[in-house]
């Protein structure tokens, strides 16, 4: 095999896909090639809990023959990735962010990480999150580094998935999101990154926050690796979401792309968002506009309630499923996570009550939108990645903090798909990202948007600066 390409960390999984397929460029090298860059970088990023060398190279070298014999196993075979630290790995730590769990040894996969290597990839090791997935790390626990600068937030609780990606340390990654925590560090980070519908992907074997409010999504560096990643992880336990990408259902998109109705709520998108967010909107409004989409006006339902009820509505869900270690082992709890489970416990039945049926209102005005529309455009929040100065700041202002996960929480609540996308930069040179919202069960659809919206523009293609 010739030596490898000088930009290969910065190929996307179809692109590396094609080369690994065709024997231009080998599993193992790449493997190699990657987890030097991991050694090299990530003693300034801190994205990965844990690295698995061994276990690594050996798939790559099984995922190599392999491929050598004409047993192609999947788009994934021979590709690098890694997984957030709350998917069971087998016979490999997954403590979830918590010191508490720094022990826990899983005897099995979980689904999703069991169809990644049923697929033939390459698990390069588990990836730093947020204490339980929740709002802060453990105070033991140093946060990951945003590359994009290292004074700003690098997202919620996936942020070890989206510095691991954005700093070309994986190919492509699986999160997750019960507030945002695909979609924010996705912004944060310049990358792509799906909440699929609620409950089409499997959460067996994956460590939980809020069960009704928790989705697993993957994150990646295009809309098209987003959409290979689904069509892997896809499905209940039982069955499959997408059994394989349909090459010819996105020919047939591409042409009948003219006319998807795209719909756009002015005022909603301008209430509290800085000028740099919305005039990035304005711009892929213009570019979904001319190539081919419909832009209506509509009116979203009013998301207030919903988002100033999601720390509550988590609260309850997460005390729960705690309860086994809380308030036994509340000492070994940080502040924000043991906060977030007294709030919880504490709440009363018929508050919480009122929580369900605003969100089940909301849900319903929701399904009504996508009766006018195929999907809506947003930010994902209302400015770009904060300082880590200025979240400190959210955490005594509930409005504030309502105001930045107002375009993300309430589809949680709803279930409804999301898709974040990179829609550029402010003038400090931080990403912007935009959300696409689809109707439940066309997540594939929102990826494919995704893909028009990356053939007009090339935001997902900058990297980092800085970076070797």
């Amino acid at each position: 095999m010739s030596s490898l390409p000088r930009d290969l960390p910065d190929f996307e999984i179809y692109d590396l896909s094609l080369q690994i397929r065709s024997g231009k460029i080998s599993p193992v090298e790449v493997t190699r090639a990657i987890l030097t860059r991991v050694e090299a970088l990530d003693a300034k990023l801190h994205s990965y809990a844990r690295v698995t060398p061994e276990l690594a190279l050996k798939q790559a070298e099984q995922a190599e023959k392999e491929i050598q014999a004409g047993d192609v196993r999947s788009p994934l075979h021979g590709i690098p990735l890694a997984v957030k630290d709350l998917f069971d790995t087998k016979g490999i730590v997954t403590a979830g962010g918590m010191p508490i769990h720094a022990q826990r040894v899983p005897t099995e996969n979980a689904t999703v990480v069991q169809r990644l290597q049923d697929a033939g990839s390459v698990m390069l090791g588990k990836l730093q999150m947020t204490e339980g997935a929740f709002a802060i790390h453990h105070p033991t626990i140093p946060d990951p580094v945003n590359p994009w600068g290292a004074a700003h937030w690098c997202g919620a609780s996936s942020s070890g998935c989206g510095v691991a990606t954005a700093a070309r340390l994986c190919y492509g990654t699986l999160g997750s999101d019960t507030g945002g925590s695909v979609r924010f560090p996705s912004a944060a980070n310049n990358l792509t990154g799906l909440k699929t519908t609620y409950g089409t992907i499997s959460r067996k074997g994956t460590m939980e926050l809020a069960a009704s409010l928790d989705h697993v999504g993957p994150m990646a560096r295009s809309a098209r690796d987003v959409l290979l990643l689904l069509a892997i992880i896809g499905g209940h336990d039982t069955q499959r979401l997408l059994a394989t990408i349909d090459e010819q259902r996105f020919d047939n998109f591409l042409k009948g792309f003219k006319g998807l109705r795209i719909g756009l709520d002015e005022a909603w998108i301008s209430d509290g968002v800085d000028p740099v967010i919305q005039r990035a909107i304005q711009q892929v409004k213009v570019i979904l506009a001319e190539a081919g989409g419909e832009i209506k006006s509509i009116k979203v339902p009013d998301t207030r309630a919903t988002s100033s009820n999601w720390e509550h509505h988590c609260g309850v869900q997460t005390a729960v499923a705690h309860q086994a270690t809380y308030p036994d082992k509340a000492g070994e709890y940080g502040p924000a996570l043991a906060r977030l489970i007294d709030q919880g416990r504490e709440l009363k039945a018929v508050d919480y009550e009122r929580i369900i049926r605003d969100a089940q209102q909301f849900t319903r005005e929701m399904d009504a939108v996508f009766t006018e529309v195929d999907a809506v455009l947003a930010p994902v929040q209302p400015y770009a990645a904060p300082t880590y100065e200025q979240l400190a700041g959210l955490a005594s202002d509930p409005e504030a903090n309502r105001r930045l996960i107002q375009f993300t929480s309430p589809f949680n609540a709803s279930g409804h798909p999301a898709l974040s996308v990179p829609i550029g930069f402010t003038g400090q040179g931080l990403p912007v990202g935009g959300q696409l919202i689809g109707r439940k069960y066309q997540d594939d659809l929102l990826c494919m948007v995704g893909m028009i919206l990356q053939r007009h523009s090339d935001w997902h293609r900058q990297v980092p600066p800085g970076l070797a």
